[in-house]
C-alpha cells in the first residue's frame, strides 16, 4: 500500500511538471534580434520641389490703343527682331483723329493771328493817345488767351499723330514668339487695360525653373547651389541647374507657407519648353566617407528586460553629471587639471555641474581606449564627440551670406539691376549636429546602449560619431518576441508600442 502511494505521488509530480512546462514555462519570451551594422560610406541631402519652366526675360506685347486687328505679321514661333513690325490696327479714325486736331489748329492759329494784329493796332493807338488803357489791356489777354489755345491745339495734332503711330505694334525685344493672343479682324479695347496680342520670349537657350519650398525646408536653401530635375517629355534625362535667386515674397497655399526659389537653367540644345513642369532636387548637403547608421536605430526603444541597467546607469551618470569620483582632478594631463581649477574658484552657477559631465565623458572615452590616450588625442575624441561645442561651449552662429556692396550693372531676369541684392543666410551643414543612442547586444545577452553625435542625414541614414562605435559593429534595428499579437506585429514601427517589435524611441528614461 506505501509503494503505491509513493508511485502515485511519484505520477501526480511527473505530470505536474510535464503541465507546467507545457502550460506556463513553453510561455516564456523569447526574442528575435534585427541587426545592421555602422558602416562607412557618403551621405548627400536633397530637397525636394516641383516648379514650372520658364524663360529668363518675357514680355507682353500690348497695345495702347482701340480698334481692330487689321494685320498680323508674326504667328506662333516667329522669331523677331527687336523694332520690326509684327500687328496693325486699323488706323482710319487716328488719321481722322489727327486731321481733326489740325483743323482745329488752324482755327486756333486764324484767331492769335487776329488777337495779335489788334492788338498791335491798340499799342500804337496808345502811344499816340488816342486809346485808353482799358482796351489796350483786354487786346493784351485777347492775344495771350489766344496763344496759349493755339499751344494747345498743337500738343492736340502731337496726340493724335501718337496714338496713329501706336497702330503699329513693334516688337519690342528680339526673341521668340510663344504666344499669339489675337486674330485678324478682332477688336480690342484699351480703355482700362493694355490687352495681350503676342507674348515674346527672349533667350530660349537660357530658361529658368521657379520652383516653391515650403518654408520647413527654405532654411536648407542656399544661393549658389546644384539643382538637377526632370521633365515629363525626358523622364530618363536629368537637367542641371544652379540657385540664382531665394525670393522673400511668400506664397501662402492652403495656410503652407512656400517661397519662390528660382533656377538658372543652360539650354543650348533647345529641350527644354516653358511651362514644362520640372521635378527638381536641390542639393543641400554632402560629407564623404563618413560613419553612418541606419535611422531606425537611433528610433529603436529596447523592452526593459533586455536592458543592461548597470551600462544605463553609468551612460546616464556620465552625461548628466552624477559620475566622477575621488582623484579626478589628477587625470588626464591638462584635462584632469580643469578639475582641481574648479574646487579653489567658485566660478559662475552650473559650472560645476559642466565640469563633472565632462570629466564623466572623458574618463569613459579613456576607458573606451584603454586608457592609453594622450592628451592631444584626447582632444581630438572630444571634438569628434563634442564637435563645434568643444570649442566655445555652443555651437558657433553660421556666417553670414556675402552681400553685394557695389551696384550691380549685369543684366539678371531681364532687369538692369543697379542695386546691392539682399540674400539670406547660407546653410553651414557641419552644424547641424545633435545628440542620439543606438543599442548593442553586449556577451551577457544583454542591451547595451552607446551615445552618439549625430550629423546630417538623408532620410535613410544619419551621420554619427562616436568615441567607441566603429565600421562593422554590429547595431541592434528591432526586437521580436514569441508572445506578439498579429496587431503587433503589423503595427508601424514609427508608433510607441508597449511590448514586442521595438522600433521607435526617444532618449534615456
Amino acid at each position: 500500500m506505501k509503494k503505491k502511494v509513493i508511485i502515485s505521488s511519484l505520477v501526480v509530480l511527473v505530470l505536474a511538471a510535464a503541465g507546467y512546462y507545457l502550460f506556463v514555462g513553453n510561455r516564456a519570451k523569447k526574442y528575435d534580434y534585427r541587426f545592421d551594422k555602422a558602416s562607412m560610406g557618403d551621405l548627400t541631402v536633397y530637397v525636394t520641389a516641383t516648379g514650372t519652366i520658364n524663360p529668363v526675360t518675357s514680355v507682353d506685347v500690348g497695345t495702347q490703343v482701340s480698334g481692330i486687328v487689321a494685320k498680323l505679321y508674326a504667328d506662333f514661333n516667329s522669331v523677331v527682331r527687336k523694332g520690326q513690325v509684327i500687328a496693325q490696327i486699323d488706323s482710319t479714325f487716328l488719321v481722322q483723329a489727327v486731321k481733326d486736331a489740325e483743323a482745329n489748329y488752324d482755327r486756333n492759329k486764324a484767331q492769335f493771328d487776329d488777337s495779335k494784329r489788334n492788338l498791335t493796332r491798340v499799342k500804337t493807338l496808345l502811344d499816340r493817345g488816342l486809346e485808353s488803357q482799358l482796351n489796350y489791356d483786354a487786346s493784351l489777354t485777347t492775344y495771350e488767351s489766344n496763344a496759349a489755345s493755339m499751344k494747345s491745339a498743337q500738343a492736340s495734332i502731337d496726340r493724335a499723330k501718337i496714338n496713329l503711330a501706336y497702330a503699329t505694334i513693334y516688337a519690342p525685344i528680339s526673341g521668340v514668339v510663344v504666344n499669339r493672343a489675337v486674330n485678324i479682324g478682332q477688336t480690342v479695347a484699351a480703355s482700362f487695360s493694355s490687352p495681350t496680342l503676342y507674348t515674346i520670349a527672349n533667350d530660349l537657350s537660357r530658361m529658368q525653373v521657379l520652383t516653391t519650398v515650403d518654408e520647413s525646408d527654405i532654411g536648407r536653401i542656399s544661393i549658389g547651389q546644384e539643382a538637377t530635375f526632370t521633365v515629363d517629355s525626358y523622364p530618363e534625362e536629368n537637367f542641371r541647374g544652379t540657385v540664382a535667386q531665394i525670393r522673400l515674397a511668400p506664397v501662402t497655399v492652403q495656410n503652407v507657407v512656400n517661397y519662390t526659389v528660382v533656377i538658372a537653367v543652360n539650354n543650348d540644345q533647345l529641350k527644354l519648353m516653358p511651362g514644362m513642369t520640372a521635378n527638381v532636387k536641390i542639393l543641400v548637403a554632402s560629407v564623404l566617407n563618413v560613419l553612418k547608421i541606419p535611422n531606425m536605430a537611433l528610433r529603436f526603444q529596447p523592452p526593459t528586460d533586455l536592458i543592461d541597467t548597470a551600462k544605463v546607469n553609468a551612460l546616464r551618470g556620465g552625461l548628466g553629471g552624477r559620475g566622477g569620483g575621488e582623484g579626478e582632478g589628477q587625470r588626464g594631463g591638462m584635462f584632469g587639471s580643469r578639475g582641481a581649477d574648479s574646487a579653489q574658484s567658485g566660478g559662475e552657477p552650473g559650472m560645476d555641474a559642466r565640469r563633472e559631465r565632462f570629466r564623466a565623458l572623458r574618463d569613459s572615452i579613456m576607458t573606451a581606449h584603454g586608457g592609453t590616450l594622450s592628451d592631444e588625442e584626447m582632444r581630438d575624441e572630444m571634438r569628434k564627440v563634442l564637435g563645434d561645442a568643444f570649442r566655445g561651449g555652443r555651437p558657433q552662429a553660421a556666417p553670414p551670406a556675402p552681400v553685394a556692396v557695389k551696384p550691380s550693372t549685369h543684366t539678371q531676369f531681364g532687369i538692369d539691376i543697379r542695386f546691392p541684392e539682399y540674400q539670406k543666410s547660407a546653410y553651414v551643414p557641419t552644424l547641424q549636429t545633435g545628440r542620439g543612442r543606438v543599442w548593442i547586444l553586449n556577451p551577457a545577452g544583454k542591451l547595451e546602449p552607446l551615445a552618439v553625435r549625430t550629423g546630417i542625414t538623408d532620410g535613410k541614414s544619419t551621420e554619427v560619431t562616436s568615441p567607441t562605435l566603429k565600421a562593422g559593429d554590429q547595431i541592434v534595428l528591432g526586437v521580436t518576441s514569441n508572445s506578439d499579437t498579429p496587431a503587433d506585429q503589423a503595427r508601424s514601427p514609427f508608433t510607441p508600442q508597449s511590448g514586442g517589435q521595438r522600433q521607435g524611441g526617444g532618449g534615456f528614461r
